[in-house]
């Protein structure tokens, strides 16, 4: 049987972990990347796009737990959270909203034009604009919930940084030829 998936809306990339999978507290190791929406933003299409990530996820619910995601207990995992709950982090915040995306394949990576891939973490980084095609899934381990499984991912635009990384030249370019008297190390 076929995965169902969607396309997401435009969201900012933070935490990627898409070239290499990392483990979380002792788990299994994923790819994945935190997905932050701004829905407030969004266009009518992408609007289109996040009531049909939605309607995946109540699908998941109501097929696992019988109940759609609204119904289901207060202790079930939901796949989008508020964005305010780490208002500390930079690119969250009120208006925001974000998801996890996981998965055990790495996802394939294209830039803008849909077609050419993306093989470097440089050009693929917290902070850059993306979407993702997603799937739903209920699960029943640790806890109990539903959650977006990611499938590929498509770079829309480059965006400022999120992880506070900085370009070498921009840090040491105005030293010029100072070096040379590096306070006596010649």
């Amino acid at each position: 049987m076929a995965v169902k998936k969607v396309v997401s809306p435009v969201f900012r990339v933070s935490f990627p972990s898409v070239f290499e999978s990392s483990s979380y507290q002792g788990g299994d190791p994923k790819y994945g990347l935190t997905a932050v929406f701004e829905p407030e933003s969004f266009s009518d299409a992408d609007q289109k796009r996040w009531d049909a990530m939605m309607a995946l996820a109540d699908e998941a619910a109501m097929e696992r737990f019988k109940k759609v995601l609204d119904k289901l207990p207060p202790n079930f995992k939901r796949p989008v959270r508020d964005g305010e709950e780490k208002a500390d982090l930079e690119g969250f915040g009120k208006g925001k909203v974000f998801c996890n995306i996981t998965s055990r394949m790495r996802p394939g990576i294209v830039a803008a034009d849909g077609v050419t891939p993306i093989e470097d973490s440089e050009d693929f980084y917290p902070g850059c604009y993306a979407r993702a095609t997603v799937n739903a899934y209920a699960y029943e381990n640790v806890g109990k919930g539903i959650a977006f499984g990611l499938q590929n991912l498509k770079k829309v635009k480059d965006g400022d940084r999120l992880d506070s990384r900085t370009d070498a030249a921009d840090d040491f370019g105005d030293l010029g030829e100072e070096e040379e008297d590096a306070g006596g190390l010649a």
